[in-house]
């Protein structure tokens, strides 16, 4: 918890039990424990996690809460059998009691303008894409807690529940007992609720059910694992979605990775070479003709566009690595966003069944700044290393 780790890998080798934690999204390993203790230490931590300790040949999940100090995190537990014994890994979620502001998050200028008028319609669908771990459950409880209000009836369906927020009506998922993302969706209908929060939309029948409910006027929030924005068009259309449905039901798509961010205590600036310098310009090249998007960016955006147009000596910045950091140059993360709107030209190519390179292509005319070109303006302001970005955005 003092390391800031968000995970922790404990798994059995041939000779040896390596402890590895997942710090800012990098795994590091930093403990070996002989074999000999590994049976004892699954034990225990299947105990405090009311799992069965003689069951070892199928995975189980469980969770428990810990405190240290004044702060509580739930330990979210999944053990998984290997070839050398049982692997667990533990998921840390503080209680930190309140979600981030989306400009917190790292969302600003063109990109959190468009996402913040889309929040506010009464209906329609919203969904953030990204793989496994790119802060998709952060965002999505950044915008609700932006509209949350005693006026407005919020319910989200989540497995599990990792931010609880005031006056919105969390459900966590319960498969066992018959409570699943489609049939929780179908009892929220009888709520009456105006905001649907659906964690994440793992088939055909999650997908036509909020494609239905924000049909009948509701506001819909959901997750989806694709790489990019417009790839969750065409992902929907092949679970099935009916084109005119899907183009008329549609309101945005957001797609996002997380970042290291240097650390502040031993940042410096320096020379980029040649190759880096081409690339900022290749990447961030068209939106310095694209006035219109210019006009609506954040001032520090349009700053770094000017550093791009000027003949001026572009400067990038990366940690030295200290105590502070563990002496990776990096402390704490940041998202890095793109926002597909889905305008009329983009409803057409839905009902062309077009692919996502030609609904890719429409929304950067129209405006849409990527997430490529978005980490780049990061690493220019020295939010960010281009290593960093390059890393986990796509190219």
């Amino acid at each position: 918890m003092k390391g800031r780790a968000s995970d922790i890998h404990i798994e059995p080798l041939e000779d040896k039990t390596r402890i590895r934690y997942r710090i800012d999204g990098v795994l590091q390993e930093r403990l070996f424990l002989p074999t000999k203790v590994h049976s004892a230490l699954v034990s225990r931590i299947k105990i405090l996690a009311n799992l069965k300790i003689d069951e070892k040949r199928i995975p189980q999940d469980g969770r428990f809460t810990f405190k240290l100090g004044d702060k509580v995190v739930d330990l979210r537990i999944s053990t998984l059998p290997t070839v050398y014994g049982e692997k667990i890994v533990m998921r840390l979620l503080p209680k930190s009691g309140h979600a981030p502001t989306l400009q917190e998050l790292g969302m600003r200028g063109s990109a959190l303008k468009s996402f913040e008028s889309n929040i506010t319609k009464p209906n329609g669908i919203i969904l953030i894409t990204g793989p496994t771990g790119s802060g998709k459950t952060t965002t999505l409880f950044g915008a609700l807690s932006k509209i949350n209000s005693p006026r407005v009836n919020i319910v989200t369906l989540e497995d599990p529940v990792e931010y609880q927020i005031p006056g919105v009506n969390q459900v966590q998922i319960n498969t066992q007992a018959g409570l699943t993302f489609a049939s929780g969706l179908r009892s929220f209908l009888r709520q009456d609720p105006n905001i649907i929060m659906v964690g994440e939309i793992r088939d055909s029948e999650t997908a036509g059910l909020a494609v239905q409910a924000s049909l009948t006027g509701h506001l819909v929030f959901s997750t989806l694992h694709t790489n990019s924005a417009a790839g969750a068009l065409p992902r929907l259309l092949d679970m099935g979605m009916e084109t005119f449905l899907l183009a008329s039901s549609m309101s945005a798509v957001v797609a996002q990775r997380v970042v290291r961010k240097i650390c502040v205590e031993c940042k410096k600036e320096y020379d980029p070479p040649e190759e880096a310098i081409q690339d900022i310009k290749n990447v961030l090249g068209n939106l310095i003709n694209h006035k219109d998007v210019v006009k609506k960016m954040s001032e520090q955006e349009q700053k770094d566009i000017k550093e791009m147009e000027g003949e001026g000596k572009i400067k990038l910045f990366k940690g030295q690595g200290c105590d502070k950091c563990g002496d990776s140059g990096y402390k704490g993360r940041i998202g890095i966003f793109e926002v597909l709107l889905v305008s009329e030209k983009i409803g057409k190519l839905i009902l062309e069944r077009a692919p996502s390179n030609q609904i890719e292509k429409m929304s950067i005319e129209e405006g849409m700044i990527t997430i490529l070109q978005d980490g780049y303006m990061k690493a220019l302001e020295g939010t960010t290393t281009l290593e960093e970005v390059l890393r986990v955005a796509i190219q």
